[in-house]
């Protein structure tokens, strides 16, 4: 819809399924120009963040949906100008809400003052954090003094201004209270966790084998703060992600009869063949060479020999996937995904090491589609990527099994009567005994554990 050259913005269906979506972050400001298929804003589903791009060039004349709001698809969430057209006010109902917001911090004492004052959205602390600013410094014009992205940015230039002034004999001592020194404040932004985003290469963030270099952003999470006197406690809102996590995994127990199997394998030659051509492959490919690509072939190669592995159960048939599409586990402290390297059948080890490399960058830049996230057949699970050796998982709703490879372990092993030192590593199957039984499974796992025990030094990873 249009009033005029006003063009109206609405939310996209962006599945099938989806009824609405939440804002996480507008990408455009009123009075900001924009070109075709430039990103507008970001928005949250169950699954991923998307980005929702401009149809034709224009300016932003309107933001409607808020940063957390959440809209129904066909909602109006902005109105723009085409390109060249005058620009109009604002609605009155926007100017107004902007107008009466400083008067509710100049009224202080106030209930909603004080239940907004410590209310960040998602953009406001990850630009807090980037730039060291303390939280409870900044005076928010927001409603209900609410602190604002405009209101960050505008401390973070006053604190460039002041290292700039020539009475600042010495910038460094002179760095205003607003910000943590370099390193790190004894008291945390209320509500954030110490470290969380932090840039600093001490911190270790777990991650499930996609070797994330930072944490994937959730955009939508904000946290009600500690009172002035320090007491309190942190609420941290569920985000989309998380409900749809927490629905799949209720959804999954109470569905699907788990069961679960192991089965130790000797990856010494493995370890071996990886440590010989990872760097010429590093050189030549630009990307790591994990262990994780070597994994996925073998259970590929052994999914295709027991194709009943790739099925799920549809209550009056079985229904067994021609494509082998597998989900990879993505986990974070934050949340877990599971994006879908499609047809990995047909990929050889270098295919899927590629493949694996431009998930982790998706996942790393918040830019996984919902076509990312769709089709998985099968679901592989990396925990040794954190130490784990033995770990239960939960089968990928509607899947009938999910595999974990877990850490490597040098151990004393008994081979031919003589203890020599193998790299060893435990590999765990959950299965759905509605589809599965003991018997396939364990030949199964018998063929993931020769497919991956038969690797030598002369196994072409191309």
């Amino acid at each position: 819809m249009s009033s005029g050259n006003v063009k109206e913005v609405t939310m996209p269906q962006l599945a099938e399924s989806l009824v609405q979506a939440t804002i996480g972050k507008w990408l455009k400001r009123p009075g900001e120009s924009f070109d075709s298929y430039e990103p507008l804003c970001e928005v949250i589903t169950d699954k991923v963040v998307a980005e929702i791009p401009a149809t034709e060039a224009g300016v932003m004349n309107e933001i409607v949906a808020q940063e957390g709001d959440t809209v129904a698809v066909g909602a109006v969430i902005c109105r723009v100008l085409p390109e060249g057209a005058a620009q109009t006010a604002p609605a009155p109902a926007a100017a107004g809400a902007a107008a009466t917001a400083p008067a509710g911090m100049a009224a202080g004492g106030t209930t909603q003052g004080q239940d907004m004052r410590h209310r960040y959205s998602p953009a406001v602390q990850r630009l807090a954090q980037e730039h060291g600013v303390d939280l409870l410094t900044v005076n928010g014009t927001g409603q209900g003094g609410r602190i604002t992205r405009k209101d960050v940015m505008a401390a973070i230039e006053s604190h460039a201004v002041a290292a700039m002034t020539p009475q600042t004999s010495a910038p460094a001592a002179a760095a205003p209270s607003t910000y943590a020194s370099a390193a790190g404040s004894s008291q945390p932004s209320p509500g954030v966790p110490a470290n969380t985003g932090s840039m600093d290469a001490n911190v270790q963030v777990r991650h499930s084998g996609l070797h994330l270099a930072e944490t994937p952003r959730i955009p939508s999470i904000e946290v009600e703060g500690r009172d002035r006197a320090g007491h309190g406690e942190t609420f941290i809102d569920v985000t989309p992600i998380r409900q749809s996590i927490a629905r799949n995994m209720r959804q999954s127990v109470s569905e699907i009869p788990h069961a679960w199997t192991m089965i130790e394998v000797d990856v010494t030659n493995l370890v071996l063949l990886r440590s010989k051509i990872k760097d010429e492959f590093k050189r030549k490919e630009g990307i790591n060479l994990t262990y994780l690509a070597f994994v996925l072939k073998a259970i590929v190669n052994a999914i295709k020999d027991y194709p009943i592995m790739n099925s799920l159960w549809a209550v009056d048939k079985i229904i067994v996937k021609r494509d082998i599409n597998l989900s990879l586990a993505v986990g974070t402290e934050d949340s877990v995904l599971t994006p879908v390297i499609k047809q990995a059948d047909q990929k050889n080890i270098a295919g899927l090491a590629r493949e694996i490399e431009e998930l982790a960058r998706k996942t790393r830049e918040g830019r996984l589609r919902l076509d990312d996230m769709q089709g998985g057949t099968f679901t592989v699970n990396n925990t040794g990527s954190f130490g784990s050796i033995l770990s239960y998982p939960i089968i990928n709703y509607p899947q009938a099994a999910i595999l974990t490879f877990e850490s490597i372990v040098k151990k004393p092993v008994v081979i031919n009567d003589m203890i020599a030192v193998r790299s060893m590593a435990n590999m765990c199957l959950s299965l759905d005994h509605r589809i599965l039984d003991g018997v396939i499974c364990g030949r199964f796992l018998q063929r993931v554990k020769e497919n991956l025990e038969g690797y030598t030094l002369d196994t072409k990873v191309y």
